[in-house]
């Protein structure tokens, strides 16, 4: 057996690599199977792909502005990362494309890009060992909200036939089954800010014990609608900067008041490492641990000191066989408001201690806001493309330090980061905290003696 991470040879029943020293032979990790990321799909409030969303992140910019989707004149938060532009590809037909709502449209553009990615469109897979875990936190409350003035100014029988059909939580996940033909196991996720990151986590569950070879894997959400912005605003939860949305988003500043609400969807291609080596597949980057946890502290403030958080982190970099002293970069969950951002550095503080301010952290939601469902499998996406190409990208908006968030946010620009180790955080309300770390992927010789691509700025 070889280390994943030296290519070191590693004596049967050995716990730990005699060269390197660290515990990752499949003896210290249980005999679960390894889960490579093979193909990755997104729509966001930056782009229609993963591509262009990247690039635009890369250069710092925003996707926030005034809402164009309905007049938000008479609400006291008027801005969110919309997406623009939207045009479901080719992936159904038109008639099944009307009978879908728009964050199953979402999810299935995005679900189509990372199978496309994966090379699947080129080769068959067995149709029963192919699962769907797919996340969602508004569902399709526009649509009920929809059909429900509808009724109201025509008649209940005047709704369509194919409402019981078109909103529920699990659409997205049927939508994906029927046009790719992933027909095993399916799974339906709903942890508030959590759920992307935890769909990715609970996908690699199934393939470690077996469940399943394949996965597509991720979050979506339609959700810039007046009633979704409204219950944020009365909570006084999201910013008011509507005069200068692209500066509203500002996680960890000291001027920060709130989060941007944002949509989208991000889909992942998990596979079992031998599966995707048997059909040659190019491998993104390998996941290596994931891990939840509840605050149990109050439905929408998390515990000020960051206790359920660390717990997610260190029991996360447990599932990884990992230590602090490995991770390179950490992909916040940073929503920019005042209790959270301040939370996740004292939980990032206390399990990495006096590391925690070498390590480069920055946050996504500074420029496309909050993806809510969808935010951390679109963050999770973002990770992976770090590593990939060993660039840090800019957390957009940090301006003014607050002594209480003193860590490496990556204010200026981005950074040239050999990463072999990363780690994504996703907190979210209920007290929800999910997280996943990621490797770099060079085939034998592991993460430890992956060079670092060029930087990818056009």
């Amino acid at each position: 057996m070889r280390c994943r991470w030296c290519g070191g040879e590693v004596p049967k029943g050995a716990r730990y690599c005699p060269w390197c020293g660290r515990a990752r032979t499949a003896e210290a990790s249980g005999g679960r199977r390894r889960v490579v990321i093979t193909g990755l799909g997104a729509v966001t409030p930056l782009g229609l792909s993963v591509e262009e969303t990247w690039q635009r992140i890369l250069r710092g910019e925003s996707g926030i502005q005034r809402i164009e989707r309905f007049d938000p004149s008479d609400l006291p938060v008027q801005i969110a990362g919309e997406v623009r532009g939207f045009v479901l590809g080719d992936w159904v037909d038109a008639k099944t494309a009307r009978q879908m709502a728009m964050f199953s449209q979402y999810a299935l553009e995005a679900a189509g890009q990372a199978w496309r990615d994966a090379g699947l469109d080129s080769g068959a897979i067995d149709p029963a060992r192919a699962a769907v875990v797919i996340g969602t936190g508004a569902g399709g409350m526009a649509t009920i909200l929809e059909t429900h003035e509808l009724a109201q100014r025509r008649g209940l029988l005047r709704i369509s036939p194919h409402f019981m059909t078109i909103f529920p939580h699990n659409m997205p996940a049927y939508h994906l089954a029927q046009a790719f033909r992933f027909l095993g196991p399916s799974l339906t996720v709903s942890t508030a800010c959590a759920t992307g990151a935890q769909a990715i986590g609970e996908a690699a569950e199934m393939i470690r014990n077996g469940a399943a070879d394949i996965a597509l894997a991720g979050g979506t959400e339609y959700c810039v609608f007046p009633l979704f912005i409204a219950s944020f605003a009365v909570q006084r939860a999201a910013s008011t900067w509507n005069d200068r949305p692209e500066e509203a988003s500002r996680p960890f500043d000291a001027e920060r008041h709130g989060f941007v609400v944002g949509e989208g969807a991000g889909i992942v291609v998990l596979e079992a490492l031998e599966h995707a080596q048997a059909r040659g597949a190019r491998i993104y980057a390998e996941l290596l641990g994931y891990a939840s946890s509840n605050d149990g502290y109050h439905p929408i403030a998390p515990d000020p000191e960051g206790s359920g958080a660390a717990r997610a982190i260190r029991a996360a970099l447990a599932d990884a066989c990992v230590g602090p002293e490995d991770v390179d970069y950490i992909n916040a969950h940073a929503a920019s408001t005042p209790l959270g951002d301040r939370a996740e550095t004292q939980a990032i503080k206390a399990v990495f201690g006096e590391r925690a301010y070498r390590i480069p952290i920055s946050s996504t939601k500074s420029m496309i806001g909050h993806l809510m469902g969808a935010a951390g499998a679109v963050e999770s996406i973002v990770t992976i493309l770090s590593i990939r190409d060993a660039i840090v990208h800019p957390t957009r908006n940090y301006r003014y330090p607050d002594p209480e968030c003193d860590l490496d946010y990556v204010p200026e620009g981005p950074r040239r980061h050999t990463i072999r180790v990363a780690l994504k955080n996703s907190f979210g309300l209920g007290g929800q905290n999910c997280c996943l770390v990621f490797a770099a992927w060079d085939g034998a010789r592991g993460p430890e003696q992956s060079e670092p691509s060029s930087l990818r700025l056009e």
